[in-house]
C-alpha cells in the first residue's frame, strides 16, 4: 500500500481522539520507534518529547520480551472468576512502592478507569462506615479523565457535557496566575481557597479531596511546596479522603516515583496509570488504605466492590508493568528524571522572553513551557516537528516530556531543538 493511500485510508476512516475534525494529524504518521526516537512513513526521524506514556522509550528489550513471553502463556483473565500469578505480583511491586498504608490494589485499564473507580470506592466506603457523602472538591483546571464522572469533575471547557453531573462538586480556582503558583507565596492564597471549597456546603459534607500532584492538562501548573501536606491536614480535620492523580506524575516523571513524595505525605488512594507499563500496554492502579478495602465486606448487595471490567489486571499488561517497574528500580530512571530535569530548566529559562515565552517550570523530566498566546505556542511545536522534534501542547503551554531512558546526547538534542525552536518563531 502507498504512503498516499494509508493517509487516506486514515483520513476516510479513523476518528481521532481530542482532535478538531479539520486536523489532519496523518502528516506524522508513525511506524515504529526506538529508544527515544519515533520514525514515520516517509523515514522521517522524531526525537520524541510528547509522549507522557512511553517512560522508557520505544523497543525496551526487556519489556518486549516479557509481553512475547507471557502472550504464549496466558494474555488474561476474568479478575472476577479467578486469578492469575501476574495479577497478584503487579499488585505488591506497587504495594512496595506506596507508602505501608496503602498495601492494597485494584487494576484497571485506564487512568479514567482508576479515577472513577478511586471515586466509587470513596463513596462506598462511606456508606459502608455510616458516613455516606458524595461531594467532592477538584480544582477547576485538574483533568481526571474522560468518562462521564470523571470529566464532571473538571472545569475545563473542552470536558463539557450534556448530561446530568452525576455528583456534586465544588471546585477551586488558581487564586495567582499559573506561572506564580509554584512559589511559596502561593501556598497560604491556595490552601484557603480549599478551604472556603470544604466549607461551601454545610447541608454536603465532603467526601474526598481529588487532586493531581502537578497539573497537566490544566497548564502543566507546579503547585507550592508543602501543598499537598496542609492538603492532608485539612482533609483530616473535615473528615474529607485525600485522593491523588498520579495518572500522568506517577513512575519518576516528577523526579520522585509518585509527586506526592515532594511534600512527604500519605494519601488514602492513590491513582497511577500511564508510567506503569510504559505504554506498552493499557494498565492502571487504584491503591488504598488497608482500612478502607476492609470495610466493604459490609457492602449491602455484593460484601465487596462492585466495579471491574473483564479485562482489568490483563496478564500481558501485568507483564509489561512488571519488567517497566524492574527497569525503572535497575536503570535509576526516578533519579536520572531529577538530574535531567534541573539540567532542563536551567537550559531553558534564558527562553524567557524569546518567541512569546513568558515562563518555563516543570518537575523532574515533565517541563512547560508557558507562552502569552495560543497561537505562539503552536507556531513553537509546528517549528519544533520541522526540526526533528515533538512536543505536546495544551493551550498556551508547550510540553518537553521526553523519555526517562533519555541518554545525555539526546538530552542536548532535545535542548538545542527546542531552542531552535522557540528562537526561529521570533
Amino acid at each position: 500500500m502507498s504512503v498516499a493511500t494509508e493517509r487516506l485510508r486514515d483520513r476516510r476512516h479513523l476518528w481521532h481522539v481530542w482532535s478538531p475534525l479539520a486536523a489532519d494529524l496523518t502528516r506524522t504518521l508513525l511506524v515504529k520507534g526506538a529508544g527515544a526516537y519515533v520514525t514515520d512513513v516517509d523515514g522521517r526521524e522524531f526525537l520524541d518529547a510528547s509522549s507522557l506514556n512511553l517512560t522508557c522509550g520505544y523497543a525496551a528489550p526487556d519489556i518486549t520480551r516479557a509481553i512475547a513471553a507471557q502472550a504464549t502463556l496466558l494474555p488474561g483473565y476474568d479478575l472476577s472468576v479467578a486469578s492469575h500469578d501476574l495479577a497478584g505480583a503487579l499488585a505488591e511491586a506497587v504495594a512496595r512502592l506506596m507508602p505501608t498504608a496503602l498495601s492494597r490494589t485494584l487494576l484497571t485499564n485506564s487512568g479514567t478507569e482508576a479515577c472513577e473507580a478511586a471515586l466509587l470506592i470513596a463513596a462506598m466506603h462511606a456508606a459502608n462506615v455510616g458516613r455516606p457523602r458524595t461531594r467532592v472538591i477538584t480544582f477547576t483546571a485538574g483533568y481526571h479523565g474522560s468518562t462521564l464522572l470523571s470529566r464532571s469533575l473538571s472545569g475545563l471547557p473542552h470536558l463539557a457535557h450534556p448530561f446530568v453531573t452525576p455528583l456534586p462538586v465544588s471546585r477551586v480556582d488558581l487564586p495567582l496566575t499559573p506561572r506564580q503558583m509554584r512559589a511559596p507565596e502561593a501556598l497560604e492564597p491556595l490552601i484557603s481557597a480549599f478551604r472556603d471549597a470544604l466549607l461551601r456546603e454545610p447541608d454536603l459534607p465532603p467526601l474526598a479531596v481529588l487532586v493531581e500532584p502537578l497539573l497537566n492538562v490544566g497548564g502543566g501548573v507546579v503547585l507550592p511546596p508543602a501543598f499537598l501536606g496542609e492538603l492532608r491536614r485539612l482533609c483530616d480535620e473535615h473528615g474529607a479522603l485525600l485522593v491523588l492523580d498520579e495518572v500522568s506524575t506517577g513512575y519518576g516523571r516528577t523526579g520522585r516515583m509518585f509527586g506526592f513524595e515532594h511534600d512527604d505525605v500519605t494519601p488514602d488512594i492513590v491513582v497511577s496509570s500511564k508510567g506503569l507499563a510504559a505504554g506498552y500496554a493499557p494498565v492502571a492502579a487504584v491503591s488504598v488504605r488497608e482500612s478502607i478495602y476492609a470495610t466493604f465486606d459490609r457492602d449491602p448487595v455484593l460484601g465487596g466492590l462492585r466495579f471491574g471490567q473483564t479485562t482489568s489486571g490483563h496478564a500481558i499488561a501485568c507483564a509489561a508493568a512488571l519488567a517497566t517497574l524492574e527497569l525503572i528500580e535497575r536503570e535509576k530512571l526516578v533519579e536520572r528524571a531529577a538530574h535531567l530535569g534541573e539540567r532542563f530548566l536551567a537550559a531553558l529559562r534564558g527562553l524567557v522572553g524569546t518567541g512569546g515565552v513568558i515562563d518555563v517550570r516543570g518537575l523532574g523530566l515533565f517541563v512547560s513551557l508557558e507562552f502569552e498566546d495560543q497561537d505562539a505556542a503552536i507556531r513553537t511545536v509546528t517549528s519544533a516537528a520541522e526540526h526533528g522534534l515533538l512536543l505536546r501542547r495544551q493551550g498556551g503551554v508547550v510540553m518537553a516530556v521526553p523519555p526517562l531512558t533519555l541518554d545525555d546526547a539526546d538530552a542536548t538534542t532535545l535542548l538545542d531543538r527546542l531552542r531552535q525552536s522557540v528562537e526561529g518563531t521570533a
